[in-house]
């Protein structure tokens, strides 16, 4: 057998290891690429309000607002927007595990809508995309062996597709609409394959940086990162409870008004535990996360608390450090503004056809053999 046989053995099988689950991971990527768009367009009637000349309620009012909704649940920020934006409160707990919003007008008080999230259709997209609707350890795996699966199919895809002359080369990079529907499927997956591998080699890379530890870190630390990419909250000084500061997620939050004039967003988090510190993310662009700025304090003196992980203040940070954060943004195409959407989109439409259009050459040359 010739090398390029062997490589299309290759790329065969490895396609009927992991087709169906690529199909899952793409199909669930492209949905997934408008979510924020969509959901904003659906949900006028809770995420709207109608500005007014007045100041917002304070995180602490906000908060026993949403905690007489849902008693007994642990709240895990409260987050304010633009003007005529409702405020966004999160419920969220790993064990019992639970996940709701509720959206407060941030002048009045009124509780506009309390949001069970595990039943938001965006939500049930995003688990199949992580984890196959899987116990979460197990899925992601899959997901990841998956993707690295897939890594090497696009590699071995390029080499079948190169053409041998330019005779060749002519029949590459265009679909022949005229032709029979088996040379249509054959240049839907040859071509498109083509133009969409320089896209979605980086959405599978990022992708795996998310579940795949080990390559974040070698990523990183050949991006010259010294920083742990681990989430590490700062603790606050226990010994200074006899001298607490009074309402500190509310003063902290009018400090973080007047610091940080820009924001588009701001989000308080209440500390957990009397250890806990009190963290802040102030983003000045809604549209994407890598440039939020972490800060933490102490719940008790306020005092800004030091962080050694990539997830601090964005002056702060390093090269390395943006790459690492920029990987949510890239991966969704986000950090490209809509143009990046909607290739993001088509990238992941074209990867989830690729198994079935893949399948399909199979199955008819397996037709057209003889039979013994």
């Amino acid at each position: 057998m010739t090398v390029k046989k062997i490589i299309g053995k290759v790329h065969l099988w490895l396609g009927f290891t992991s087709g169906i689950i690529v199909f899952i991971i793409a199909v669930t990527g492209c949905l997934y690429a408008f979510q924020a768009e969509i959901s904003a367009m659906t949900g006028k009637n809770f995420r709207k309000v109608v500005p007014q000349e007045k100041t917002y309620l304070p995180p602490t009012q906000i908060k026993q607002i949403a905690e007489a909704k849902l008693p007994g649940k642990h709240l895990h920020s409260v987050q304010y927007g633009a003007k005529d934006q409702a405020v966004v409160v999160t419920f969220y707990s790993v064990e019992p595990e639970y996940y709701y919003t509720i959206y407060v007008n941030p002048y009045s008080g009124e509780v506009l809508k309390v949001k069970n999230m595990d039943r938001d259709f965006f939500r049930i997209v995003l688990m199949g995309h992580y984890y196959l609707w899987l116990p979460h350890e197990v899925g992601q795996r899959i997901t990841i062996y998956a993707t690295i699966i897939f890594v090497v199919m696009m590699i071995t895809g390029i080499i079948l597709w190169w053409p041998r002359n330019k005779a060749a080369a002519k029949q590459r990079f265009r679909i022949k609409w005229s032709a029979a529907w088996r040379r249509k499927n054959y240049d839907l997956h040859n071509v498109l394959g083509f133009y969409m591998t320089w896209v979605v080699i980086f959405m599978a890379i990022t992708g795996l940086i998310f579940g795949w530890q080990l390559l974040a870190n070698a990523i990183y630390k050949t991006a010259g990162g010294e920083k742990s990419l681990t989430y590490q909250e700062p603790l606050s000084d226990t010994s200074k409870f006899a001298r607490a500061v009074s309402m500190p997620v509310d003063k902290l939050w009018v400090q973080m008004q007047q610091e940080h004039r820009d924001a588009e967003t701001i989000e308080m988090h209440f500390p957990a535990t009397d250890s806990s510190s009190i963290e802040v993310a102030v983003n000045t662009d809604a549209d994407t996360y890598w440039r939020t700025d972490y800060r933490f304090f102490d719940q008790y003196t306020m005092k800004e608390l030091p962080v050694d992980h990539i997830y601090g203040r964005f002056k702060d940070a390093k090269g390395a450090d943006k790459l690492l954060r920029m990987n949510y943004d890239i991966h969704v195409g986000a950090i490209w503004g809509l143009p990046g959407k909607i290739l993001a989109f088509c990238g992941s439409l074209i990867a989830a056809s690729l198994p079935i259009t893949g399948f399909m050459i199979w199955w008819g040359r397996r037709k057209k053999k003889p039979s013994r």
